[in-house]
Parts: C-alpha cells; structure tokens; sequence
C-alpha cells in the first residue's frame, strides 16, 4: 500500500501568494512533483470545484482543500506551513497549515479510512501545535503517521466512551426532565464525505464528552458508514444533523428533537450544538424530525427485522420519488388552468395536440387553435398565448413524471446497495415504463437490481479492479443480470397484474369506493406520516403518475381523497386548542397555532406533538374524522391533479365544493371526538387552569 504521506509531499515555511488558489496550485504541483498525480490540471480543478461549494478553512489557522478525483489514482495528502498565512474563510483568520487531501475516484477502502483518521487529529490542538512547531520534513510525516495510527474512538468504543474523559458526576449530571439520564445521536456528511464528516464528528464527540454527555455518532462519508442501531436512535434524547447533503434513512430518526446545521458549524461551533440539542430534549415544542416510528421494527439485537428493512427500502424509493411527482403535478395542474383539459387530447391522427403545438409554436408564433383537429370533435378553448402555455407546462409535467417510475426504482436500489445500485435500479424503472409494468414493476426492479448490486459489491477482486467496481463492473453487470429477469421473466406477468388493477380501479363504484376511501383515510391518520401513512400517499401518487393527463381516472379520485383525509389530522387539533384550550396544555396550544399551516398544507405530521402526548384518545379522534372525509371525498367524486399543496392547490381540483365540504366534516368530527374524550377522561396535571 503506497504511504499516504511522505516527506516528498511537505513544504515548510513555504509562499506560494496571497489567495488560497494559488495556495491550491502549489499543493497540485508537490503532489506532481512526487510522481503522484496522473493528470495534475484535473487535480487542480477538482480541488478549485470543491472550494466552490463551500469554503475549507477551519478554527485554529487550518485549511484543508480536499477532492475526490481521477487526477491521483491512490490517496495522497500533501501538507504546507505557509508563511505569511493564507485566508481560506475560516471565521477566526487566515490558515498557516495547510493539507490537500486528494483521493481516486474510485475510492480504497483502507486508505480512505486512514484520511478519515487524519481529517479526525485536524481538531485536535495537540496535533496541529506540533505541526507548527515541527522543525523539518521527517517529523511532519512521523506526526501524521502516528495520528494515523490511533484507533477510531466512534467505531471501537460503545457509546458511554465519548465521555471517558468526563468525570463520574459530570457523566450522570445531566438528565432529562423526567429524571433519565440524556444521550444524543448524530449524523454528519459532506458532499465528498472525506475530510469534514468526520472531523464534525470528532468536534461533536469532544463538545458532549466536555458537557458529560453520551453520544454516537454516524459519520454518512467516502469510508463507510456504520448506522446507529435502532436502540441506540430510540433511547436518544435528540439528534443533531450536521450535514451538507441528504440524511440517509433519515426516517429513523422520526420524532426525535433536532438540531440541524451544515457540516461546519460543529467544527466551529461544537459546544453551542451540544447545548441546544440538550435543550431541545426537554422541549415539547422544539423542532422535530419529521414522520414516526412504528412499533416492533427491530429485534433484541437492535437489528432490523426483514420488515423493517423491506419498509426502509420502500420510503426511501418513495421519498426521492415525491419531488418529481409533485413537480410534475403541479406542472400538469397548471397546463390544464391554462389551455383547458382538451390541451391533453390526441388529434383525429392519433398525435398529442400538446406535442404538435410545441413543435409547431413558439412565443412569437402562437398557434392557430381552430387548426387542430382534435379526436371527437372537441376544440381548444382559450385564446393562442394560453394554448401555448398550456402546452409548454403540459410538456414539462410530462416529462417531470416520466421519472416518476426509474426514480422510485433507482432509489430503492440505492437504499439497499448504495450509489452502485442507482444507476441499474434506473434502467429497471425505464424498463418497466417500456413493459407496460408500472409501479409494481418499478419496485421489483429497483429491489432486483439493488440485491444484485449489492451482491456483485462484496465480491473479492485485485487493488486494480476496486476503482472500477462501483463505476463499470457494478452498474454493467447489475443492469444486464436483471434486465434480462425483468423482460424474459416478470414482464408479461407484471403488465398483465397492472391490467387487473387498472380494472379493477375503474370498477370503483358507489359502496365500493366510498369503502376505499375509509380505508385510504384510516390509514393516512393512524401514524400521521410514518408507514401506513407513506403507503398510501404512495398508492396515490403512483396511480395520479399514469392518469394526471387523462380527463376522468379513478386514480384522481383516490388522490384527492388522501390529500383531504391527511390534512384532517392537524387542522382538528388546532380547531380543538382554539374550542376547548382548558383541555390542552400551553405548548400544545402553541402547536395548535403552527397547525393550522401545517394541516391547510397537507402537512399530517402537524398531529404528531398531540399524538404523542395522548395517543389513545387522539389517534383514534383522527382516524374517525380522516375516514369520514376519505368517504365523502369518494361519494362527491372529488378529483385532483396536484400530489401536494393542500388548499393552495385548489385550481388543480375538480369538484371544489365537495372538496370543501368533505375537509370541513372531517375536521369537524374529529376535533368533537378529541374534545370528548379529553373532557371524560382524566385531567393532566400539567394543563393550564386559566
């Protein structure tokens, strides 16, 4: 294994400017000079790329310019002391100690987690006073070799070793209100995952052993991560997301008080993020990550049961699948306010009159609307700039949901076998559009080719072939693998199964219809964002997907009906804080104001606080008052366009007054219920008595 530093890649009391590009430069060209860099201009312009997205100086005059690149084909850091120091937009000055950390593309395993190490010994003042004071090449390389060395505290010591250096009394000291001792957990990532994840970590992990605090932390970076176990999660006081990029599986977390920043602040500011999380923990109304967590996931062990794992996967899909969706809707919605529902129709030829306008028009050559000649002889019915719009808009939504499908698959095989399983869950998605397979096909795809990712991944090859695996070996082999189960084996059995359900969708009449909207309210309120809640918002919007163009679907019908039955939850409660504030307590009274956006937004996760408090008499008030609304939702024949927004998507309905009418009496039976059982039930001795 090539070292990762050697005196050939140290500079001491060296000038290379004034301006940290330069700065940049002159490291690129130590690691040239050393034979490291296989293309030293790619290096540079990662490293400048990098600098762009935000900037790498720390606390204590350090700078740490870093990328992942395939100008050097193994890691390499390159370190300087610079004389006269160097602005690298750290809060507290110019840096005096700089390191360029350059790893492949690809990425090794081994030598990624010693730069994890390293990015970990940056905070730590010990090391870099003795970097300044090092008097020659040598003893920068033995000081770094040496940090390099120590084991890594996160990964080899359980949770109570954060405050090893915390006295007895100082780790017991801090409780919470109810008089069990505090814990927090973490997550921290960055957009390359080298140097900042871990070393916000390491400011994390100090700051809580300083305040006697337990606390683990998941370093989400280039080197692996090790999730927190479910136990772990659960037994935590709050959680701090120290991040950059998304949190991943961040549903875990679900309900925890949050603190939430960009991955730098805990590098600067660790004790101040410390304080608030313990804040938060014994603040009812502090922010809180969003959704809940079912009962049962995880087992004695702390590991995911295969349900628990199966529901992960299929948020996760769904999750990245919500902004195409909703984008596309809106899109869709808008086209039709525009130029009318007729803008979706084909013509006598069989051609979508939106495409031949787009073709044919622009904004300086607006269409002749008497020119088409639309199937059953209907006809544009605004003027020529709206058509247009209405086309244009029509053309994008369109195009939005036609990843709809390859995002869910992707995404889904990104949750089990990580960024190597994006690119062949993709293609599964595509080929399921293509077979005719919808949605169940996105999904079997996306947890085809995730396994099967994930399965070529473990596989043991040479130190040549590593860097080739995630970007070649792994997407190649996964796609062809599984596209040829998907079109020779499942694709005839999966378009004929979505065939029956498409049938039996548009079977959908009286009773029955108005049952599938009971059930699609219960289960939209039961957890108020969390399984049952994202199942069936993923039933909707996978079905408005293949029917948001057509102008009458039962799949509009099922989606206005899990819109309304989501918003019942949170405007109940505020109407009954605002009714019968005595039965509440003052911070669920100020929740109540905060959810009657959150409700009118479609926000169900605006019930969660009161849920939580009193879950036996609320869960069941929503649940009442969310199926009654579902039904009505079905008997009025309620349709709608938009996959999100609430009543600020009210264009995008068809049937505004039973829309109304079906939300109003939903509310109105579920705040009565809530204020019933509140009113027989016993007294909590917290509620306010004025």
């Amino acid at each position: 294994m090539t070292d990762l530093i050697t005196r050939e890649l140290v500079r001491l009391d060296t000038t290379w400017g004034d301006d940290k590009l330069d700065v940049i430069r002159g490291l690129a060209a130590v690691v040239s000079d050393a034979g490291r860099a296989a293309d030293t201009e790619q290096l540079i312009a990662d490293a400048f790329a990098r600098e762009e997205t935000s900037s790498t100086g720390l606390p204590g005059g350090i700078a740490i310019p870093h990328c992942r690149t395939t100008g050097v084909e193994e890691p390499t850091l390159a370190f300087a002391r610079l004389r006269p120091r160097v602005d690298f937009g750290a809060k507290d000055g110019p840096a005096d100690l700089a390191f360029l950390i350059a790893a492949p593309a690809g990425g090794d395993a081994t030598h990624l987690q010693l730069l994890t190490k390293l990015a970990r010994s940056l905070v730590k003042p010990s090391f870099t006073n003795a970097l300044r004071e090092a008097e020659d090449a040598d003893e920068v390389v033995a000081l770094i070799q040496a940090a390099l060395d120590v084991p890594d505290p996160a990964r080899s010591t359980p949770a109570a070793a954060s405050v090893a250096a915390a006295t007895p009394a100082a780790a017991t000291a801090v409780t919470l209100a109810t008089g069990g001792p505090k814990s927090l957990v973490a997550v921290t990532a960055c957009p390359t995952g080298i140097a900042h994840t871990y070393m916000a970590a390491e400011a994390l992990e100090a700051a809580a052993g300083r305040a006697g605090i337990p606390i683990q932390v998941e370093t989400q970076g280039s080197a692996g991560s090790t999730p927190l176990s479910p136990e772990t999660i659960a037994n935590a006081s709050a959680v701090i997301f120290a991040v950059d990029v998304g949190v991943r599986d961040r549903s875990r977390f679900a309900g925890k008080p949050m603190v939430s920043s960009g991955v730098k602040r805990p590098i600067d500011d660790a004790d101040t993020m410390i304080a608030e999380a313990l804040r938060y923990a014994d603040d009812p109304s502090a922010p809180r990550v969003e959704g809940t967590v079912a009962e049962g996931g995880e087992g004695a062990t702390g590991k995911q049961s295969f349900g628990a794992t199966a529901r992960r996967v299929l948020m996760t899909g769904v999750s990245y699948m919500i902004p195409f969706v909703a984008a596309g809707g809106l899109l869709i919605a808008l086209s039709f306010l525009l130029g009318g529902y007729e803008i979706a129709l084909q013509t006598e030829d069989g051609a979508g009159v939106s495409g031949l306008i787009i073709a044919d028009s622009s904004l300086l050559n607006l269409p002749d609307t008497s020119s088409y000649d639309l199937a059953g002889d209907a006809t544009l019915p605004n003027g020529p700039l709206l058509t247009y719009l209405g086309a244009l808009l029509l053309t994008l939504g369109g195009a939005a949901f036609g990843f709809l499908v390859p995002a869910l698959a992707g995404y889904i095989a990104y949750a089990i076998a990580d960024r190597p399983g994006i690119a062949p869950g993709f293609v599964m998605g595509a080929i399921a559009g293509t077979l005719n397979s919808g949605f169940l096909g996105g999904i079997i795809g996306g947890v085809l080719a995730g396994m099967v990712a994930h399965w070529i991944a473990g596989w043991r090859v040479p130190t040549w072939m590593r860097g080739l695996m995630p970007v070649l070996v792994i997407p190649l082999l996964a796609t062809l693998i599984v596209g040829f189960v998907m079109v020779v084996v499942l694709g005839k059995p999966l378009a004929s199964l979505m065939a029956n359900l498409s049938d039996g969708l548009n079977s959908l009449q009286g009773g029955s219809a108005i049952i599938l909207g009971i059930i699609l309210g219960l289960m939209m309120a039961f957890d108020m964002g969390g399984p049952l809640n994202k199942t069936a918002y993923a039933f909707a919007v996978t079905g408005l997907g293949a029917a948001a163009t057509a102008t009458d679907a039962p799949e509009l019908r099922v989606m206005a009906a899990v819109m309304l039955a989501g918003m019942v939850p949170p405007l109940a409660l505020a109407l009954a804080t605002v009714l019968r504030p005595g039965l509440f307590t003052v911070p669920e009274r100020e929740n109540g104001k905060a959810a009657w956006a959150m409700g009118a937004s479609f926000i169900t996760e605006g019930a969660i606080p009161f849920a939580a408090a009193d879950p036996l008499r609320v869960i069941p008030s929503i649940m009442a008052g969310s199926a009654v609304t579902g039904a009505l939702a079905m008997s009025f024949d309620v349709s709608l366009r938009a996959p999100h927004g609430g009543i600020f998507v009210l264009f995008a309905v068809d049937g505004v007054w039973g829309f109304l009418i079906a939300l109003v009496a939903g509310t109105l039976v579920a705040a009565a219920l809530v204020i019933t059982l509140k009113s027989i039930g016993d007294r909590d001795t917290d509620l306010a008595t004025v």
